[in-house]
């Protein structure tokens, strides 16, 4: 009796064994896209007042969170028995991210107001309307999540494909809180870089200390840090839709390879070639869409 409880212990630890060397390699598979899901989610989640960023990042981490558990068990059915919805629903979301990226290009080059439900203005605004302010950049934040979530998910998947059930559920899913704990936290401790630099500077005594000097260091590189995780995570946006469909379109998959140039390159040029085609599909709709409502 006592032998076989040993022998189910040594099992036991077999697998987690099993497990945590597999959630190592999918960790790896999925670096890349969990550097762009930071970097898209710190641009999202900056641009509050600082006593709603926090709010704001709680909201958008639970929107996630709840995204991770939508997409963990449907994803392990579809790949059990509908494998090419997969695929499908992979080139859907990279359409949907690459017109993010081709959209915030567009409007770089060619500026126009924003609607207050995108961000927060630089207006003295109510409570009430801070709060519905911040309802649209989540609600944006939480869809840009969800189809970041789906690719971890997938590529996490792939690398256990073939396993037993239980150990694919184990892998993903902690390659899913990974994404979400991981990623939120690093995005909590930049949005908040400026408020730990005021604290060093009031509590430094004298006007040249370590602490002082410290302290404007983050002040001063908060607004880089957001500028360039603003451009990163656009430039993320399309090379992870690149991705998609050099890897998932049969077309763009012979295509690149026929092309001699770093992968990198060709992912970014059809990303944003895509992205900019669903641009201007979308523009041309909501064109239309207003005047047949005004007919």
């Amino acid at each position: 009796m006592a032998s076989g409880f040993f022998v189910l212990l040594d099992d036991i630890a077999a697998i987690m064994d099993d497990v945590a060397v597999m959630s190592k390699v999918a960790a790896k598979k999925t670096a890349g896209i969990l550097g762009d899901d930071l970097a898209v989610n710190a641009e999202k989640a900056s641009g509050f007042a600082s006593s709603r960023e926090l709010p704001v990042l709680w909201a958008i981490s639970k929107g996630s969170l709840l995204n991770k558990v939508i997409i963990l068990p449907i994803a392990f059915l579809l790949s059990a028995f509908f494998p090419v919805a997969i695929i499908v629903i992979l080139v859907l979301g990279g359409l949907f991210l690459a017109y993010e990226g081709a959209e915030k290009i567009y409007e770089f080059i060619f500026p126009h107001e924003h609607e207050e439900s995108e961000g927060i203005t630089d207006e003295i605004l109510t409570e009430e309307e801070i709060l519905e302010a911040e309802k649209g950049k989540v609600k944006s934040a939480i869809i840009t999540d969800f189809i970041l979530s789906v690719e971890i998910v997938i590529i996490a998947l792939g690398t256990v494909i073939g396993k037993p059930i239980a150990q694919q559920i184990m892998v993903v899913s902690i390659i899913a809180v990974i994404a979400t704990i991981g990623v939120y936290g690093i995005v909590a401790l930049i949005v908040r870089m400026d408020e730990a630099g005021f604290k060093l500077i009031q509590i430094s005594k004298k006007d040249k200390s370590i602490l002082k000097f410290i302290g404007n260091i983050l002040v001063k590189a908060l607004p880089l840090v957001i500028k360039a995780l603003t451009v990163i995570g656009t430039i993320a946006l399309i090379l992870v839709a690149g991705g998609i469909f050099v890897h998932y379109i049969p077309f763009f998959h012979h295509l690149a390879e026929q092309i001699e140039i770093p992968a990198i390159i060709k992912e970014f040029v059809v990303g944003i070639v895509l992205g900019f085609a669903v641009l201007a599909i979308v523009n041309v709709i909501k064109k239309i869409l207003p005047k047949k409502a005004a007919h």
